[in-house]
């Protein structure tokens, strides 16, 4: 993937703003789509190819009943379906506001068309995974595949990363729970590690909580892809909007991601941070001072001492080790005791 994603060999994450069919159907409104999520700064815009013909029946249900305006699931494609020269068109959009066009083919069908409109990566849906024909004709591009796990099980997986590499296309795996929207308990950042010691390539979360933090958790482990659904408003109609984060929440994510890949590239040292701190030190921690005046000569007890900033004396931490030494010369009250305003010990 050097070649497509230079990102991933820079410790900075590839965020995929998944306009899925939020755009319900209307080119204009996947265009303002594209405008958005360029504008609130993720790398990529993505969106699904369904061909109603290619990929469904009359027979198929819905996952959750909807559309008042759809009779069918299989209507509800036929209605999202864009033309070659629409896709071409959204595709050349996405590329003169500097995103990675990308969008999920859900048959051969859609496959051939992509591959003609011209696609940087595959990402494969979850329900796909197992759809060895549609595997096939996405590895033979020879362009690297981005694979969802939501659906699949490790063995599946197996299969399916095995049939990936055998054809020596770069891939990465991605962890993804199937839910619209995904609650916390289901989102299984553990399984980011997992992924990348059991394949040893690039991890991914497909995020499905209609939520920022997920994208920011995954950060900090690491993460190499990120992909949230986005839409326009909580008020819009479609079934993923209850999954799908705001364009201005998608900025805080972006925002947020960024500023967890410098602190990972930053390590702190520790000592050098507080040997540069030293004129705050003075400031805000506290020195030993005389509670009343003294006079030359008192031997110190610990009623004579307090601890009062600035931290400019001797450092109160020392406090119990004054008790018992004699003043050589008188100190004021409130002022910081000195080694030299003491005998020797």
């Amino acid at each position: 993937m050097t070649d497509v994603l230079p990102a991933l060999q820079h410790a900075r994450c590839f965020i995929i703003a998944e306009v899925g069919l939020a755009h319900d159907g209307s080119l204009g409104l996947a265009h303002a789509f594209i405008d958005e999520v360029a504008r609130n700064g993720a790398d990529a815009v993505k969106f699904q190819t369904h061909i109603a013909a290619a990929e469904s029946t009359l027979a198929e249900p819905f996952r959750v009943k909807f559309s008042r305006q759809d009779a069918t699931r299989y209507g509800y494609w036929k209605r999202m379906e864009f033309t070659e020269e629409q896709w071409r068109g959204l595709a050349d959009h996405a590329r003169e506001r500097g995103l990675v066009f990308l969008s999920s083919p859900f048959s051969r069908e859609a496959v051939d068309l992509l591959a003609r409109v011209g696609m940087t990566m595959w990402k494969i849906a979850s329900g796909e995974v197992s759809n060895a024909p549609l595997l096939d004709a996405v590895v033979a591009t020879g362009r690297p595949v981005l694979l969802s796990s939501g659906m699949s099980g490790i063995e599946e997986l197996d299969r399916a990363v095995k049939r990936v590499r055998r054809a020596g296309v770069p891939i990465a795996v991605m962890q993804c729970t199937t839910a619209y929207p995904c609650p916390a308990e289901r989102i299984g950042l553990n399984m980011i590690p997992v992924f990348r010691e059991r394949y040893g390539c690039f991890v991914g979360l497909s995020d499905h909580s209609g939520t920022i933090y997920p994208g920011i958790a995954a950060a900090a482990l690491g993460n190499d892809v990120l992909e949230v659904h986005v839409t326009m408003s909580r008020g819009m109609f479609g079934p993923d909007v209850p999954a799908s984060v705001t364009m201005e929440e998608l900025q805080r994510l972006v925002e947020g991601v960024r500023f967890v890949e410098r602190m990972r590239a930053h390590p702190v040292d520790k000592d050098a941070i507080v040997r540069e701190m030293a004129p705050l030190r003075a400031i805000f921690t506290k020195s030993i001072v005389a509670r009343e005046s003294l006079s030359a000569g008192t031997v110190l007890t610990e009623a004579h001492l307090a601890a009062k900033k600035p931290g400019t004396g001797i450092p109160a931490e020392r406090l119990l080790d004054l008790v018992g030494r004699r003043l050589r010369r008188g100190v004021a009250a409130d002022v910081p005791i000195q080694e030299d305003d003491l005998d020797a010990t």
